[in-house]
């Protein structure tokens, strides 16, 4: 095995490397897309497993990986290239995102994507694929990528995509590798359109007491042409609901919109006078940094069903689970306090799946949950081809094995 790479530093792992609780025998860290591919290349020929870390900050989401051999640190893949008369920026995957933003908001743009985990990079954020509240108005994150540049198993470099909003050229490569857990491909790259940051913002929030009340809300929401560029569902294990309204645009235009979506909601179902600040609450869109988080998906007219009833089963069996998340798209996130008995996260977990239609993936597992056996996935429609993707595209599987649905 001969993993010497130019540009590419390696040495052997620690238990600081773990990846949900497995430790690799090297870690490489590429200073560039050449040696990533040289590095990937080398892995190839040695047939070694391979997995993929930028911020560090969801080595412990996904599946347990089968194997895992290499651990390909990207973190020196930071770079910035705005192209700010086109609305658009490419950046390397290595790029802490809360540096993409500071480059942007000086030039007054921004990535219409709110993190959900601090500390995390491009590349990251993309490979989990996970959005947050904004996706309302801007769409996910995967909505946001115009282009890719990814290295294949074999260390090959592959791009889709470009730098032009329009680009309609090849195959959407991007849309696969975003979400994937890095099972497909290692990103390089990625370009993203932009846009301007909004001169003004405005959040009404109002309690609702019951799900009948929150339902109502949003209908008397839905019903007004305020426009909102979130709407946020927070259902907590006991107590009133609270629904976050997020309107951006000009000073005067805010006014009228906000004044429309107090009345709106205190007309229909708040439980008091809705309140509004000119300022998003403290840990906006992040996602609990402990415990075992679940994703659950729904249509938009369930969001408040389905949170309703995560905290129905969750209270009969004391989990304290806590629903929160865009009510207007129907992307929920569960979350369980940390140490709670895996027997109780595998009730809600089954209690969901069984009694609705809603898809639930556990994002995050705490240790004793994964031994618990409990399945991060559940039942996945188009596992078939899926997995016939995975043979395409990495045919040894080797890329991350274990990590994506269906043990891909």
């Amino acid at each position: 095995m001969n993993l010497d790479v130019d540009g590419c530093d390696l040495r052997e792992a620690t238990v600081e490397d773990a990846v949900c609780g497995v430790v690799p025998r090297y870690v490489a860290a590429p200073s560039d897309t050449d040696a990533l591919a040289g590095v990937m290349a080398a892995a190839h020929r040695s047939a070694l497993s391979v997995t993929v870390r930028g911020g560090g900050t969801a080595l412990d989401w996904g599946g347990t990986p089968r194997s895992l051999d290499l651990l390909v640190d990207v973190s020196a893949l930071s770079w910035i290239d705005h192209i700010a008369g086109d609305l658009v920026v490419e950046v390397g995957a290595g790029t802490p995102v809360a540096d993409l933003y500071a480059a942007l908001a000086s030039a007054g743009q921004r990535l219409s994507y709110d993190p959900v985990r601090l500390g995390c990079t491009v590349g990251g954020a993309v490979a989990t694929g996970v959005s947050g509240p904004r996706r309302l108005l801007s769409g996910a994150l995967r909505d946001l990528v115009i282009g890719m540049t990814v290295v294949r198993a074999d260390g090959v470099v592959a791009s889709s995509g470009g730098r032009v909003v329009k680009n309609v050229a090849g195959y959407d490569l991007a849309k696969l590798h975003t979400g994937g857990f890095g099972t497909l491909g290692v990103i390089a790259s990625v370009a993203f359109r932009l846009h301007p940051l909004p001169e003004s913002l405005r959040v009404v929030s109002a309690r609702v007491s019951s799900r009948s009340r929150a339902e109502e809300a949003l209908a008397a929401l839905r019903a007004t042409s305020v426009v909102p560029s979130a709407v946020e569902l927070d259902w907590p294990p006991e107590g009133p609901g609270r629904l976050d309204v997020v309107l951006e645009g000009t000073p005067a235009g805010l006014e009228a919109r906000a004044g429309r979506t107090v009345r709106a909601l205190a007309e229909n179902g708040a439980d008091g006078p809705p309140t509004v600040r000119e300022e998003l609450p403290e840990g906006w869109g992040l996602l609990p940094a402990e415990g075992t988080l679940a994703l659950v998906t729904t249509p938009p007219a369930q969001s408040v069903a389905a949170a309703a009833w995560v905290a129905e089963v969750s209270g009969a069996v004391d989990a304290g689970a806590r629903t929160q998340g865009s009510a207007s798209t129907g992307s929920l996130v569960v979350s369980f306090p940390p140490g709670t008995a895996p027997e109780r996260i595998g009730l809600v977990v089954d209690g969901v799946r069984s009694a609705t239609e809603h898809p639930l993936v556990l994002l995050r597992s705490e240790p004793d949950v994964r031994a618990a056996g409990i399945s991060p996935w559940g039942e996945v429609p188009g596992l078939g081809l899926m997995r016939a993707v995975k043979d395409s595209l990495d045919p040894g599987h080797r890329l991350s094995p274990g990590r994506f649905a269906g043990g891909i």
